[in-house]
């Protein structure tokens, strides 16, 4: 009988408001997206509840601009107290956030960063990543699923892909954070919350041949991770997500809808 991981996560769920009127909060009439019920159950619940029944965490932790509003709901509340979830103020952006969060938790290692926005969040899901990032032996790893695993399951669904050698990813909303030295991605992680629309300037500060390469999709993702790795002064890894719901995340109505059927689908409300 499995015992689960030796080595078990802190894991930190980014929940705060981020500037101007979200539409998905609007719709929901919520003050916040992260407690928008989809089938019935706000998104931060199903997020917390996927995380609490992983055999890879051993504690949680949430980020958010106003803790006070978790506990307007019962069933956050209640899931707070369950598992005695730490709420830490949360800064300017998600990265940042990270940052704050580590301070605050005091040598979390390692961390499994995640978002309120990502109500498919299996236990399973979470079991994959954090197996996969220990085995990789890197400071860094961020989950990704390839087009060909999310279109074949969800043709309809707009993600944004990187394109690579061979194949496009879309990121899944999964960082390992598994050393100190991870926090040297944070600077360049600011430069992903602003670029990541625009994939290619990411790209800029590591010379013309590589933007060349990435544009012309001729760079591998391990190349392009080995790049990163060198630049960064750390290590860097992928792990490839094999559940296309690992990929589909809440931005807009159209993703709300998305989301909702699948959960009705599969009865899980």
């Amino acid at each position: 009988m499995s015992t689960g991981p030796k080595t078990r996560f802190t894991a930190l769920v980014l929940a705060a408001r981020r500037g101007g009127e979200d539409p998905v909060a609007s719709i929901g009439r919520c003050s916040h997206k992260c407690l928008v019920p989809i089938a019935g159950q706000a998104m931060l619940a199903r997020v917390l509840e996927a995380l609490a029944a992983s055999r890879s965490v051993g504690a949680l932790a949430i980020s958010i601009d106003d803790p006070a509003v978790l506990r307007e709901s019962s069933e956050i509340a209640a899931l707070i107290e369950r598992h005695d979830i730490a709420l830490i103020d949360s800064a300017a952006t998600p990265s940042l956030s990270v940052e704050r969060a580590v301070d605050a938790l005091m040598a979390p290692w390692p961390v499994l960063a995640t978002t309120a926005d990502v109500p498919l969040l299996r236990p399973e899901m979470v079991d994959h990543f954090c197996a996969r990032a220990l085995a990789a032996d890197a400071d860094i790893a961020v989950g990704l699923a390839s087009a060909t695993v999310v279109l074949e399951r969800y043709p309809d669904a707009v993600r944004t892909y990187l394109r690579f050698r061979g194949e496009r990813y879309t990121g899944c909303n999964l960082f390992a954070l598994m050393t100190p030295a991870a926090m040297n991605a944070v600077g360049f992680w600011r430069r992903v919350e602003i670029d990541r629309k625009r994939p290619w300037r990411l790209f800029t500060g590591f010379g013309p041949l590589a933007i060349a390469r990435f544009l012309a999709g001729g760079a591998t993702l391990d190349s392009a991770l080995a790049a990163a790795s060198m630049r960064l002064g750390l290590t860097a890894a992928a792990v490839r997500m094999p559940f296309a719901d690992a990929a589909i995340d809440v931005d807009k109505p159209a993703d709300m809808e998305l989301v909702e059927s699948i959960i009705r689908a599969r009865g899980d409300f």
